[in-house]
């Protein structure tokens, strides 16, 4: 599979990403900076984590204006797969590819750490070869985390299996005390209705490596894997 990941200014995690999918997952990797209108051919287009054009007015906003944007967008509506990490999960949000939005944290701080999220279900092609019981162990580190959406999008989303992953405690249970950011449900991820978009607040490619001692985030890389050289 040949994968694209998407640079801002601003961004800061593409290196990583780059790192995971080419060193640890075998596949092939080209960067494609954000005035580019040309996507090489790619399977999947990936837009990392980072702070695009420093979060100036909100995150992600101006960042759904740049050029690579418009390329992005008819991709995802021929049904190319797109996944957005962490600031890439807020520029998709913004670009209108996902429902909803990414508001402050209900804290008003900057979190940092490690933090538990659990597979919501098995429909989508980045969560379809996780168990539902298994507790992902993935890094978050944003201010503006908070996944919100009126009550009518809220339920349509859950209605139709668009939540991805929630935010639990070690044991696999969804509390409010679990949830680091406020989000709506808990919800730390959600895919489009063609299942081809994906955003996540939780960095898997933080947890990827085994020198770091910890490959929960490989099992989402290969569950996309798995599904789209299924597909082939």
């Amino acid at each position: 599979m040949k994968f694209g990941v998407v640079v801002f200014p601003g961004s800061n995690c593409d290196e990583d990403m780059v790192y995971v999918l080419k060193n640890i997952l075998g596949q092939q990797v080209v960067k494609l900076w954000h005035k580019d209108h040309n996507l090489q051919g790619v399977d999947m287009i990936v837009l990392p984590g980072g702070f695009s054009y420093g979060d100036y007015l909100r995150s992600g906003a101006i960042a759904k204006f740049s050029p690579i944007m418009n390329e992005v967008t008819e991709f995802a509506k021929k049904g190319g797969y797109v996944l957005g990490v962490c600031n890439g999960f807020q520029i998709l949000c913004e670009a209108q590819l996902l429902p909803g939005t990414l508001i402050h944290n209900t804290s008003h701080r900057f979190i940092c750490k490690n933090q538990f999220i659990v597979a919501d279900n098995n429909v989508s092609p980045i969560n379809a070869s996780i168990p539902l019981d298994r507790v992902l162990n993935i890094p978050i580190a944003h201010g503006e985390g908070c996944y919100y959406a009126d009550v009518e999008t809220i339920k349509e989303i859950e209605d139709n299996a668009q939540v991805l992953f929630r935010y639990c405690n070690p044991e696999g249970h969804i509390t409010e005390d679990a949830n680091p950011n406020g989000s709506v449900n808990n919800i730390a991820g959600v895919t489009n209705i063609h299942r081809n978009v994906f955003g996540m607040m939780p960095h898997p490619e933080r947890a990827a490596d085994e020198e770091l001692g910890n490959t929960d985030g490989r099992l989402i890389f290969e569950s996309l894997l798995n599904h789209m050289m299924a597909n082939v």
